[in-house]
């Protein structure tokens, strides 16, 4: 074992998980010994903001398929939102989720508890009923239009000691739109969405929980805006973390195309919104990142920008694009977008680290093909990209979750 044990680790800052020995073994039968030094060994990634589709949507993903989708883009570890049938809104609710989660997960699976009765926005769910049950409360897929109900989600959930987790969106600024109303959508006769209607309700939140003492994340952040609200927020003490996803930092509507497989919610938008995030990323704006991993049947994104649902795959591919467009390109480090994807997450959300881990070929560049996905959703934006780094093997709980 002398050979693997000299890996050399460039992630000596985030040895929380640090691998024996014979936990390394399993790299033999994968990797020939004499390419050891071509890999890196990194810790399991997290994924707090991820839709397995199961209760309800099994069509789209199973719990068993999501896992097997994240091990593939080195996740160990993910937070399932509640937008399902049944929406876990109650214990014998949530019951049908975890249930098929403690039968099928092969990695650590965390559902939330929906903010709301059925997500409708209408009452608060039993919140102190699954509390215990639960990674943190949100209603992803809708906004909380309801001042006053989120000041007593919030109050609810600072009693329980869990972070509310927030889909911002102001409904009454939609106007039917699906891409982002800008220079794209006004070209090419689409209905757009505005930046006010995500930076609006996060105005809104942050004042919220400013006042209640609430620990606050917010989801998918896409906008300039938003990113300046959460920044200054940071700076005034308030208790709030905030991701985005791979799409924003790395896509804007000048990438858009007339397909299905550009379309999720909030949208792709401007380049200089974009440039926000990045610059969100690099001083400490954005505490992670997160794929809003959405699979949908072909039939579903088959319809283009209009008619196609919300929604797209990221577990495969998040961590080979933020390497190759990010990293590869000196935007942030290696060490940098480790903890974006690994340390972060477990840190905000209390999640314990563990000695799951992934080994990479940083240098094989790999062409994006979805018919090699083992998710059930297949619609990406990057399909046909080329990018660098190849997930080799995947170790939760000391087996191999990916090989």
């Amino acid at each position: 074992m002398k050979d693997i044990s000299s890996l050399v680790f460039k992630i000596k800052s985030f040895l929380h998980f640090s691998p024996k020995a014979e936990e390394l073994s399993l790299v033999d039968g994968v990797i020939q010994k004499e390419d050891y030094f071509k890999y890196v060994i990194l810790p399991g990634f997290c994924d707090v903001h991820v839709h397995f589709r199961e209760p309800g949507f099994i069509y789209k993903e199973s719990i068993l398929t999501g896992c097997e989708a994240a091990a593939h883009g080195g996740y160990t570890c993910v937070c399932t939102m509640p937008n399902l049938k049944p929406v876990p809104d109650s214990l014998d609710s949530l019951k049908v989720q975890t249930d098929i989660i403690k039968k099928d997960a092969t990695i650590s699976v965390y559902p939330y508890g929906a903010i709301t009765k059925g997500e409708f926005g209408k009452e608060l769910s039993d919140m102190e009923d699954m509390a215990d049950s639960v990674i943190a409360f949100s209603d992803d897929g809708k906004g909380v239009q309801s001042d006053e109900l989120m000041r007593e989600a919030m109050i609810k959930a600072k009693s329980l000691g869990k972070i509310i987790v927030a889909h911002c969106e102001d409904n009454s600024l939609l106007f039917g739109g699906y891409i982002h109303d800008g220079v794209y959508a006004k070209s090419h006769g689409h209905k757009g969405i505005c930046s006010e209607s995500e930076w609006k309700p996060i105005k809104r939140d942050i004042e919220l929980a400013r006042q209640t003492g609430c620990a606050y994340h917010v989801c998918h952040i896409s906008c300039k805006e938003s990113i300046e609200l959460i920044r200054k927020a940071k700076a005034d003490g308030v208790d709030i973390t905030c991701e985005t996803a791979p799409h924003y930092l790395t896509l804007d509507e000048n990438c858009l195309l007339e397909d299905g497989r550009f379309k999720m919610n909030p949208p792709l938008r401007s380049k200089e919104d974009r440039l926000a995030l990045i610059e969100g990323i690099k001083d400490g704006t954005i505490d992670m990142i997160a794929t809003d991993h959405a699979p949908h049947s072909a039939e579903e994104k088959s319809k283009g920008l209009k008619g196609s649902a919300f929604g797209i795959v990221g577990l495969e591919t998040a961590f080979p694009v933020l390497y190759t467009k990010l990293v590869r390109t000196g935007i942030i480090t290696l060490e940098k977008l480790v903890e974006l994807l690994a340390v972060n997450p477990r840190k905000r959300f209390n999640i314990k680290f563990d000695k799951s881990f992934s080994v990479w070929n940083l240098e094989e560049e790999t062409v994006v093909d979805t018919s090699k996905f083992l998710s059930k959703g297949r619609a990406t934006p990057f399909e046909g990209e080329k990018l660098y780094s190849k997930c080799y093997l995947t170790v939760y709980d000391g087996k191999a979750v990916f090989r």
